[in-house]
């Protein structure tokens, strides 16, 4: 029997880019649901129902929230292809580390960058360069963050080059200027079929901000 996989997710958000590169690495076919954040469906509300959130993959009826963790299990379900995760256990805890490092600071500090001003934006913009120079220093000379291979933390932070021009134009710095081995690195990512298929164009990202910010009232 055929594998049923349908992923619920919303274009812009990188935390739904990741799932469909991670299912791209795999060769995996699934159906793409492009939800409504503002009038959840059905299907999102009973597949997660504690946040109530996207991405979802729901793989033979049964659903998978919060994105790390779907990558994790579509890493585990379709093992026999381009492993994500190292098989050794320090070196998968490590990864697990840095791409919940991601989390915790990429969104949070970069949506500060583009919805304040002043003296709190000028602080993001520092804390936004100083988490790419640490996230520079675990990458040292490896081609990728998963060393020669393209890997689960690659597949956890390259969303977040599809929101750099939010960033940059809101922020008024460039990012490449400051932090030019982050930026090689999204390139060679971006070399991948697997990435550039999945990820949509930084100025169309930059035109849906656009777009928020003036229902948010943020000039």
């Amino acid at each position: 029997m055929a594998d049923e996989v349908v992923l619920l997710d919303f274009w812009p958000s990188p935390f739904g880019m990741r799932l469909r590169i991670a299912l791209a690495e795999k060769g995996v076919q699934y159906e793409y649901k492009d939800e409504d954040l503002r009038n959840k469906s059905p299907l999102l509300l009973q597949s997660n129902p504690v946040h109530k959130k996207i991405p979802v993959l729901i793989h033979n009826g049964k659903a998978v929230s919060e994105s790390l963790i779907a990558v994790q299990y579509i890493d585990e379900v379709w093992k026999d292809k381009a492993p994500l995760l190292p098989s050794d256990p320090h070196l998968r805890a490590q990864a697990r580390f840095w791409a919940d490092y991601v989390d915790k600071k990429m969104y949070e500090i970069g949506r500060k960058v583009w919805t304040t001003k002043g003296e709190e934006q000028d602080a993001a913009k520092k804390e936004f360069l100083e988490c790419i120079s640490v996230l520079e220093g675990e990458l040292g000379d490896k081609p990728y963050f998963g060393g020669k291979t393209f890997g689960f933390v690659d597949v956890a932070l390259i969303p977040f080059y599809t929101w750099l021009s939010v960033y940059e134009k809101f922020g008024n710095f460039s990012v490449e200027a400051e932090r030019p081995k982050f930026i090689a690195w999204a390139k060679r990512c971006l070399e991948k079929e697997s990435v550039s298929k999945s990820i949509p164009d930084q100025q169309k990202v930059y035109d849906f901000v656009l777009e928020m910010r003036k229902k948010l009232g943020i000039e």
